[in-house]
């Protein structure tokens, strides 16, 4: 067998080779980079991705802009449209009118109307005959007395003897019209 002194040996050595493999070295240091081509690719592409976002975005609000200008010029039109038909309305729903159709019609207006009494359901009594046909033309407008014109009489003498000379009257009225006649109020 061993001896003790053979076995020391050999712990001895299996400490040392572990002491040596259990010390720190200094390794050299080595950069490990990262590739530049892969970064500048995704910043490229977010930057791209933008732009054509913002492009696109900007010719949406564009195409919007245009729909938009076209539903209000419609929507005017519509409503000018519209302003025309009650117009229309209105004129046929003119009390004159109506009245011109019926009287061609051979309607007259009544002088005496009748009313129908829903509680009881009688109806009031009539009154004589009306006339033929009653003036349904309004009166005519009297014309303001501003629109009056206002009448200027004029006067003027016979010539005397010679026709070179100026009219005798002319002197005495104040106020000399055209022609050379005098005017007065």
């Amino acid at each position: 067998m061993s001896t003790p002194q053979l076995s020391r040996v050999r712990v001895t050595r299996i400490a040392e080779e572990a002491v040596e493999r259990a010390r720190l070295r200094v390794v050299p240091a080595t950069r490990v980079r990262a590739p530049k081509v892969p970064f500048v690719m995704l910043v490229s592409a977010i930057l791209l991705a933008g732009v054509v976002g913002l492009l696109l975005f900007n010719t949406t609000m564009q195409q919007n802009s245009f729909a938009a200008a076209d539903l209000q010029t419609h929507a005017d039109e519509l409503r000018s449209q519209e302003q025309a038909l009650q117009a229309e309305i209105d004129e046929l729903n003119d009390p004159q009118r109506i009245g011109e159709a019926a009287n061609r019609l051979g309607m007259v207006m009544p002088v005496c109307p009748r009313f129908l009494y829903t509680a009881t359901n009688k109806v009031t009594e009539a009154c004589d005959e009306p006339p033929a046909k009653l003036p349904i033309d309004p009166p005519a407008a009297a014309r303001p007395d501003s629109l009056v014109p206002h009448r200027t009489v004029v006067k003027v003498d016979a010539p005397t003897k010679g026709a070179d000379t100026p009219v005798k009257g002319a002197a005495k009225a104040g106020r000399v019209g055209s022609h050379g006649a005098s005017s007065t109020n």
